[in-house]
């Protein structure tokens, strides 16, 4: 069998693909074990990275580890410092795949064990049950097949390449150019650990000397750093610290290493008496990791406080509570939630209408550009941290500053708050559904979509009155009336449903999600009316609508 670059290129996907199967079946069997296990391992630094080096190890992928990371930062369970302190973890468990590639992968007849593993393990992973857990090991085991016929793939493709090609003039280039490769490969691909696989199949069949491998290591370094400053587009400041931080290092780490490669290879092969290329290599990768480590780790907390002064946070969560301090209360203090509740509501406003592809121009010209650029799930988790903030106010609150109507005022806003977040939340639930009738080839589902999507609009119109034009006349009755609508149209949608014939083209399966959908509109519908109405109307008007009849049955 004649093989040339188009098997090398196979060989790149199959062990893509490996990777993939092993890192979606482990975070299924156990992702909840290796995020509560990191969680505890980041009270202090040092446990920080050996937590980082170990479930990514295991996982066999930073970026699992740096994403999960980014997520902790994000909801402020990780401090700065240990957030890099795990991430510098991470850099030496990645190293994992490398060893066995090494060690195993140009060592033995890879076909003699991977290709059965696939066959096996790939017809158990298409007869199982896909929520099983033979489903998952079978996944994982295909994957760790699928690698090392990948590997196998690359091995003789580039043994091919070598055969017909002159690389005699390649290995004189620049090490920057093996730098450039190093990190364009991992950047196109976003898998250090397949480049370095690449590096090793070039190095093992002749096509680039050990320092041009060690520069494309050194490049993938810094590639792998890409997904994790796009994962962190759009988020809290936090999280752009964090990405930040790791390309900062990992830039610094390239630079360092540059200076001192010749040294290092000669500690590597001569000091050490390392004469297989291939486990200098990744002898090489292992200690620049470690080495990173124990240069960054005793200014851990100086880098996380430079950081701590970039990406300014005036864009995220809460704005005018920060001001107050909360044990201050008074109107002060009460002002502050009052503004905060208005502009958390507006937030839902138009997250809701974003989830339905579109907008309202007088609740978009209040929100800041940042924000109204923001993806509907960055929205949404905006708006959960600004209720957790509120809530989080609201309960530290000094109450002793206040007398019994502004006691009873906060309360309200709490409610309205909260009642908001449910309103939120309801959509949320329902997104799937709502792409699902959206792209229907069903006219009755998809004209069901169009038809409520006209009323959420219009309904959300009267909603963005009464929030930006507060002081109307006839607010209570309006809200009254606007109230009885709900109920009304709630109703009438679900006789429509039951007593219309649309069932005559929809199965049962159906219906079913339609009725479900229309309860979490609806129910969507009354929580935001409820929230308006706490935030704009008086203590008896509010009242007045717990004497209202509910609507959902």
């Amino acid at each position: 069998m004649e093989f040339d670059i188009s098997t090398t290129i196979a060989g790149v996907g199959l062990f893509l693909l490996g990777m993939m199967f092993l890192e979606e079946s482990l975070r299924k069997l156990a992702g909840r074990t290796f995020k509560i296990f990191l969680r505890k391992q980041t009270d202090n630094k040092f446990k920080a990275v050996a937590g980082g080096a170990i479930v990514t190890g295991v996982l066999q992928s930073s970026s699992v580890v740096n994403l999960m990371v980014l997520a902790f930062v994000g909801a402020g369970i990780l401090t700065m410092q240990n957030a890099l302190a795990v991430i510098l973890g991470a850099n030496i468990g990645t190293t994992l795949t490398s060893w066995i590639v090494a060690t195993i992968g140009f060592k033995i007849n890879i076909e003699a064990f991977a290709f059965p593993i696939v066959g096996v393990f790939g017809i158990t992973m298409a007869l199982a049950k896909k929520d099983s857990v033979v489903f998952q090991w079978s996944k994982f085991l295909f994957g760790f097949g699928a690698l090392f016929v990948g590997l196998s793939f690359m091995k003789s493709g580039f043994e091919h390449l070598v055969g017909q090609m002159d690389f005699s003039n390649f290995g004189d280039q620049p090490l920057a150019v093996f730098i450039l490769i190093g990190f364009g490969i991992t950047t196109v691909i976003q898998s250090s650990s397949a480049t370095v696989a690449i590096t090793l199949t070039a190095l093992h069949s002749g096509a680039i000397g050990l320092f041009g491998a060690m520069a494309m290591v050194l490049g993938s370094e810094v590639g792998t750093t890409i997904k994790l400053l796009l994962a962190s587009l759009g988020g809290v400041a936090a999280k752009k610290r964090v990405a930040f931080g790791n390309f900062i290092y990992n830039g610094v780490m390239i630079v360092l290493i540059m200076i001192a490669l010749t040294p290092l290879r000669n500690f590597i092969v001569d000091g050490m008496n390392v004469k297989d290329d291939l486990i200098a290599l990744v002898v090489f990768q292992s200690g620049i990791n470690i080495l990173g480590v124990v240069i960054f780790f005793p200014f851990l907390n100086i880098f996380g406080k430079f950081l701590s002064n970039r990406f300014a946070n005036h864009d995220q969560g809460s704005k005018f509570i920060k001001a107050i301090p909360p044990t201050v209360g008074g109107d002060l203090g009460l002002d502050a939630v009052a503004k905060e509740t208005k502009g958390l509501l507006i937030l839902v406003v138009d997250f809701v209408l974003n989830s339905f592809g579109t907008y309202d121009s007088t609740i978009r010209n209040q929100i800041d550009h940042e924000v109204r650029n923001k993806s509907t799930h960055e929205k949404y988790d905006l708006l959960k941290l600004i209720h957790g903030e509120v809530h989080n106010y609201v309960i530290n609150f000094n109450k002793g500053t206040l007398d019994s109507a502004e006691a009873e005022y906060l309360d309200r806003l709490a409610s309205a708050v909260r009642n908001g977040m449910f309103a939120a939340k309801s959509i949320k639930d329902s997104m799937n559904d709502i792409d699902q009738f959206k792209n229907s080839s069903n006219n009755s589902k998809f004209q069901y979509y169009h038809s409520s999507r006209e009323s959420v609009r219009e309904f959300y119109r009267k909603i963005s009155d009464f929030l930006t034009h507060p002081a109307t006349p006839n607010v209570f009755e309006d809200m009254v009336n606007l109230y009885n609508e709900v109920h009304k149209g709630y109703n009438d949608r679900l006789n429509e449903l039951y007593k219309s014939g649309m069932d005559t083209d929809l199965s049962e399966m159906e219906v079913s999600t339609l009725i479900n959908y229309n309860r979490e509109l609806y129910s969507s519908h009354k929580a935001i009316v409820w929230a308006t109405k706490d935030f704009l109307l008086n203590h008896e008007q509010g009242k007045y609508f717990s004497e209202l009849p509910g609507f959902i049955r």
